[in-house]
């Protein structure tokens, strides 16, 4: 199953609550710490609605 390691990149201040929320399902809690999480069809929704507040890699293992 994939990896992704995602880093927050922008604020969530003045943000959504939605968006607030999402990144804390994903464990995303500072800017600037990384997260690796595994890749599920939910997980990859999640990554996909707060990409423009996050850096996103797929992990090779």
């Amino acid at each position: 199953m994939k990896k992704y390691k995602l880093v927050q990149i922008r604020s969530r201040i003045g943000r959504p609550a939605v968006q607030k929320r999402t990144l804390d399902a994903l464990g995303i809690t500072r800017m600037g710490r990384s997260v690796v999480v595994e890749g599920s069809p939910q997980v990859e929704g999640m990554i996909n609605k707060v990409k423009h507040l996050l850096s996103v890699e797929e992990v090779k293992e």
